[in-house]
């Protein structure tokens, strides 16, 4: 009885931990969805320089705003696609990448103080502070990584550049990934009677593929892959087009050539589908849905949710409303994937 309430007691002291990292998983979500509005609206060159500290204040006043403007006027992307552009449209792209940059310093602050606060009240010990402040240095890293992402759009791009874009966003998802897990572990040690639990392999194979389809969907936005061949099953007249291999070497195409990484995207998609139709045909067979395995029905929902409305954001040329739910819905799913992970092997010990 003793062992119990010590136990109770122990998971009350970790509850505000637990639900302090689902809230900064909620932000590293945002952030990634306003980062998805600066890709969208062409707003992430806008600010062209990198100042952690005094980047926070933005133009107070018209030589401010001016000079903010002139920096850009000597970026590639105003001089080809908005050159003549008014200073008042110049704000409109201004304040998303201005705000996406505001919630990253947000998330570091939001971070670093309650971590701060639950070590004096020793929540922690060090087998759980370590990883959160590695977590920390994640999240730190993710802001380099975004001006690296923006500096190589200032010089000879127009855009910035997909391999960078792909590695900014997949950084953000492993962060998103590693919060969802530490919490989940933090949950209290049981067993689940409700449920015959399974080898964990099988959902690891799962989460990867996610991971790998969200990257690819990085490369489909830094080409801006999406915005041709709209049309769904077949791409442009075939179900496999052809010119999937224009480029030399071959290896390029999977993340240069705009119908290649459009149709590896797709494929990996029905891969997706395939796989996880499986896995719940299996656990259907094997003992149903109880206890920790309802998350996978849950996912195998998810996975047709945002395969509809991929292709419904294909189909209408990708307007923003739909492009944004597509990459939010994507890293849900992964969250909802790790979830499901980590309770599989939180109840397995």
């Amino acid at each position: 009885m003793a062992a119990v309430t010590v136990a109770a007691a122990e998971r009350d002291r970790l509850r505000p931990v637990r639900i302090w990292l689902y809230c900064i998983a909620l932000m590293v979500l945002l952030m990634v969805a306003v980062g998805g509005i600066t890709r969208l609206t062409g707003s992430g060159l806008s600010i062209t320089s990198w100042a952690p500290i005094s980047g926070v204040i933005p133009p107070l006043n018209d030589a401010a705003w001016q000079a903010e403007f002139d920096h850009y006027k000597l970026i590639p992307q105003y001089q080809v696609d908005n050159f003549g552009m008014t200073i008042d449209a110049f704000k409109a792209i201004f304040w998303p990448e201005w705000t996406h940059r505001l919630l990253g310093r947000l998330i570091g602050l939001l971070f670093a103080v309650p971590f701060l606060v639950f070590l004096l009240q020793r929540r922690l010990n060090w087998n759980l502070a370590a990883p959160l402040a590695g977590l920390f240095v994640l999240g730190g890293l993710q802001g380099v990584l975004g001006w690296w992402m923006v500096s190589s759009g200032l010089e000879n791009l127009t855009s910035v550049s997909q391999y960078r874009l792909a590695a900014h966003l997949s950084a953000a998802l492993m962060l998103f990934l590693a919060l969802i897990w530490v919490a989940r572990s933090l949950e209290p040690k049981a067993t689940d009677r409700a449920a015959t639990l399974g080898a964990r392999w099988p959902i690891v194979i799962l989460l990867l593929l996610i991971v790998v389809q969200i990257a690819a969907g990085a490369f489909v936005a830094g080409l801006k892959a999406g915005m041709g061949y709209n049309t769904w099953p077949l791409m442009d007249g075939a179900l496999i087009p052809s010119g999937l291999g224009a480029i030399d070497p071959l290896w390029r195409n999977l993340f240069e050539n705009a119908l290649a990484v459009q149709f590896v995207h797709r494929f990996i998609a029905y891969v997706i589908v395939i796989y996880a139709a499986f896995l719940v045909w299996r656990q259907a067979r094997a003992g149903g849905f109880g206890g920790v395995n309802g998350w996978l029905p849950r996912i195998g929902g998810l996975i047709l949710l945002q395969v509809a409305l991929g292709i419904t954001t294909l189909l209408t040329f990708v307007p923003v409303p739909l492009a944004l739910g597509h990459q939010a819905l994507a890293f849900m799913l992964a969250g909802a994937t790790i979830a499901y992970l980590a309770d599989l092997t939180r109840l397995r010990w």
